[in-house]
């Protein structure tokens, strides 16, 4: 089989090939705009849906799509547009806790398979003057929650509750055990 992975994000192919699986990269456009109150759990999952239909499918081919997004009170932070929107994030997730969502659809000749992992992140309080700085070193852009715990923001995260993979974009315990049904890792 060969696998497909159905996303632009250079977090989620690194962490595929770390686990030691060759791929190919098929990028999709789709609007990734929450609809009226869905629960970012939802949201993750009718995106990596979307994603995975929007590939084609060729014969022994398989299709892994995944979404990622940020909930903080309730409220869904996917990515901010700008730097005000960056920081106004930042501030939100300042000295609390918040759940990162990511959505793994699978999409093969039989059908599909999907699942959603969660993962419990803590922020330090930040200042003014921490978020100021990350937020010019222009990383919170493109990423959900307007952070990426592999960087700079590794700083902020006090603990974390799940897997830290899941974080970066990829639960990669969880689609190892599904891709194992189909396809093994290059030796």
């Amino acid at each position: 089989m060969k696998l497909v992975l159905a996303s632009s994000s250079p977090r989620r192919s690194a962490l595929l090939a770390a686990i030691g699986y060759t791929f190919e990269v098929r990028a999709t456009d789709v609007d990734e705009t929450p609809l009226p109150d869905e629960t970012g759990e939802a949201l993750v999952r009718r995106l990596a849906d979307a994603k995975a239909r929007a590939v084609a499918c060729g014969p022994g081919e398989i299709v892994l799509a995944a979404d990622t997004t940020v909930v903080c009170a309730g409220v869904i932070l996917n990515k901010p547009e700008d730097d005000a929107e960056a920081a106004a994030m930042l501030r939100q997730l300042s000295g609390r806790a918040h759940d990162v969502y990511t959505g793994v659809t699978l999409r093969h000749a039989d059908g599909e398979e999907a699942f959603v992992e969660r993962t419990t992140v803590w922020f330090a309080p930040l200042d003014e003057e921490e978020i100021a700085w990350y937020v010019a070193s222009g990383e919170p852009l493109g990423k959900a929650g307007a952070y990426g715990i592999q960087g700079r923001a590794s700083r902020f995260v006090t603990r974390v509750e799940g897997s830290y993979p899941n974080v970066v974009g990829l639960p990669v315990a969880q689609v190892a055990k599904l891709l194992a049904k189909y396809v093994q890792p290059a030796s």
